[in-house]
């Protein structure tokens, strides 16, 4: 009986039953869809909120900067200090009365100046000449050792001017090594070599010493040259002469400008090798300077000599910038106007 029940209930349903409850189920979700609310356009997204990024200019503490004309007062300090204050007692010692005046009129002062400027442009007209050949040969005459010369040239560069002086001497010296050949060779009381205690011996002292200081630039200029320009003129039949006249020496002309005012400036105020050689015939300004002070202690007229000096110096060196600066101008129009003609 009970396992009767559910049927019987099932069947007492019957079909029509079913259909009233599945219509009674769907008039129910027909109510709940009318009853909903239409649903309408939703709603954008809440925007998220911006992080501001911190500004290291605003929000970092300005630093104090300290002015230029502080860190340039040490080297002016120094410079003021190891050179100009010397200087400027040199000056002041030079403006006692009639210190010009006595020195400018004494016979002693003009023979040294002559003498200075003399030996000064006559050792750079030799060192230009010799620099320039014996540069010529290292940059463009391929033989064993040229990087080997080259360097010594650097090395060169470092040595005091009195070892040179010495080395002459030893060479060519009243007991030097060429008059003690010739006297064993002739049986003479003593050798033809005598001209180092001369100007000519100055001259050569000079030469010899300052001639790689000529050199140096030119070197350094013959290695940017470009090879091009001499195979082209070679191939159109110029010879080696016509090559170096028209093609290598335009371009060496600022090296040797440089090289040359080096050369000037320091044969103008060279002691050493003057002294060195013993040349008692030879005073030059730098000499004159020493036997003034030192000798006959007369600081005065030393003082107005080395003004002279220093006055002397400083205006070839400003000559030589200015033609090399106008050298350097008139070089970059003559470029300018072959691109704008090519």
């Amino acid at each position: 009986m009970a396992s009767r029940g559910p049927a019987l209930t099932k069947k007492a349903a019957g079909p029509g039953t079913e259909s009233a409850l599945a219509k009674g189920t769907k008039s129910g979700a027909e109510t709940a869809s009318e009853t909903a609310p239409e649903p309408g356009p939703s709603p954008a997204p809440a925007p998220a909120p911006v992080r501001e990024t911190p500004d290291p200019v605003r929000e970092t503490p300005r630093r104090r900067t300290t002015p230029a004309w502080v860190w340039s007062l040490p080297p002016v300090l120094a410079l003021g200090l190891v050179f100009l204050y010397p200087l400027a007692l040199v000056v002041r010692e030079s403006l006692a009365p009639g210190a010009y005046a006595q020195v400018f009129a004494s016979a002693a002062f003009r023979d040294a100046l002559g003498t200075t400027v003399w030996l000064a442009v006559a050792a750079t007209a030799g060192c230009l000449v010799l620099g320039f050949v014996l540069a010529l040969v290292i940059a463009f005459v391929p033989f064993p050792g040229a990087r080997a010369v080259s360097k010594f040239i650097d090395v060169f560069l470092s040595f005091p001017s009195f070892l040179i002086t010495l080395a002459l001497l030893f060479l060519y010296g009243t007991a030097g090594m060429a008059n003690g050949l010739w006297t064993d060779v002739t049986g003479a009381d003593s050798g033809p070599f005598a001209f180092l205690t001369t100007p000519w011996g100055v001259l050569l002292a000079e030469i010899t010493y300052f001639t790689p200081f000529v050199m140096r630039p030119l070197l350094a200029a013959f290695s940017q040259l470009d090879t091009a320009q001499l195979e082209v003129a070679s191939s159109l039949g110029a010879r080696a002469p016509r090559i170096v006249r028209k093609v290598i020496l335009p371009e060496a002309l600022p090296a040797l400008a440089a090289g040359g005012s080096l050369v000037l400036v320091m044969c103008l105020n060279e002691f050493g090798i003057v002294l060195f050689t013993g040349a008692k015939g030879v005073t030059t300004l730098p000499m004159l300077v020493y036997g003034k002070a030192i000798l006959e202690s007369d600081y005065a007229a030393a003082c107005v000599v080395a003004v002279v000096n220093v006055v002397i110096s400083v205006g070839l060196y400003t000559l030589y910038r200015v033609l090399v600066s106008r050298t350097g101008a008139a070089r970059s129009q003559a470029g300018g106007g072959r691109r704008a003609g090519a």
